[in-house]
């Protein structure tokens, strides 16, 4: 078994993926997939940066290429509209603004940066070198807590990112993940499996098993994505994270429609 939607995925106009959506939606059927939701990347609210994000002027662009997809892909997939927005500490009226651009039909939270330092940047990477890992670690978590509070996003993204290039925690995080975890419940946000970290140097899905035993166990609904950046990657590994979800404890996953959870589908 696998779930049935990718919920993750990109276009060119975020600057660092490749193909166009109807390749995306193409590589969706062949996988055997009902569903897909396009989530590129919102613009920057803090900088401009065309290699990682969409520009403001970009997004007319956005919504037409992926309605032409929905429309001419309307009798075989499902196609949702999203966004993946960066939660950035002090511009959050500035992110709501851009949601509140488009009728989309659920916005993926993610946290990039710990103040000025895109840690999960291959170019900042030499950064960790100077870091305190465990410092990192709870700086990344509270950021999440944040995120969730914001009230921004219906999906927290790859809610433990921080560790795509290995570095790993020396402490025990299991407070700061439980308590994670019941914010997330408090706020309503789902969190997703994100394939994307079994192609990185981390080599592990975001989040860990771990970390989806106590997001399972505290009642949080759950996504699947691939977060492809190129069609190929579409689906990716989704039998493994399917069984993964029913290993942690999962018994469900849930899709979305205008920003609410629409159905509920046993795994």
């Amino acid at each position: 078994m696998q779930p049935i939607y990718d919920y993750h995925m990109h276009t060119p106009l975020c600057g660092h993926a490749v193909g166009w959506p109807d390749e995306y939606a193409q590589a969706a059927l062949d996988a055997g997939l009902e569903e897909i939701g396009f989530s590129d990347h919102a613009p920057f609210v803090h900088m401009v940066d065309p290699g990682v994000t969409m520009g403001m002027s970009q997004l007319p662009d956005y919504y037409a290429m992926i309605e032409k997809t929905q429309q001419r892909f309307k009798n075989d997939l499902r196609i949702k509209m999203a966004l993946e927005a960066d939660f950035i500490p002090g511009y959050e009226d500035k992110t709501q603004a851009i949601i509140d651009d488009y009728d989309y039909d659920y916005i993926i939270g993610s946290v990039h940066f710990i103040k000025d330092w895109g840690f999960d940047d291959p170019d900042q990477r030499e950064r960790w070198d100077q870091e305190d890992v465990n410092q990192v670690y709870s700086d990344y978590y509270e950021l999440l807590r944040r995120s969730a509070k914001s009230g921004l996003f219906d999906i927290i993204g790859h809610c433990d990112l921080v560790k795509k290039f290995g570095h790993r925690a020396t402490i025990d995080l299991t407070g700061e993940i439980k308590q994670t975890a019941q914010v997330f419940k408090e706020t309503g946000v789902a969190i997703e499996i994100n394939t994307a970290g079994w192609r990185k140097p981390c080599e592990e899905q975001y989040p860990a098993e771990n970390c989806l035993k106590i997001y399972a166990a505290t009642g949080i609904p759950l996504t699947f994505g691939s977060d492809a950046h190129t069609p190929e990657d579409v689906g990716a590994d989704f039998k493994q994270a399917y069984a993964l979800a029913k290993s942690a404890g999962f018994t469900e996953y849930v899709s979305f429609s205008k920003r609410n959870i629409d159905r509920v589908i046993r795994l």
